[in-house]
């Protein structure tokens, strides 16, 4: 299992609709960082293991609504090594 440094500080209390938005962007990044889409995050997450619909993972994403759990199945999959979760 991969080790992740996360980085970022707050300093102020943030609204539950904020972090939704503030989570959904933070995975989106990663995805146009690493040039992965939708299509090919499900056939990553299929090759750890995880098994889910193209339309049920771009439903996820677009919500920000997901677990933690998946958030960290998806930087797996993608090889991601750290995030920045500065605003």
């Amino acid at each position: 299992m991969m080790a992740f440094h996360i980085t970022g500080r707050d300093t102020m209390p943030v609204a539950e609709k904020e972090w939704e938005d503030r989570v959904k962007r933070l995975l989106k990044a990663e995805l146009a960082r690493k040039g992965i889409t939708y299509a090919q995050l499900v056939g990553k997450l299929a090759d750890i293991g995880v098994h889910d619909t193209e339309p049920n993972i771009r439903n996820k994403i677009s919500r920000g609504k997901f677990t933690a759990v998946f958030l960290v199945q998806c930087l797996e999959a993608v090889g991601a090594r750290g995030i920045d979760v500065s605003p």
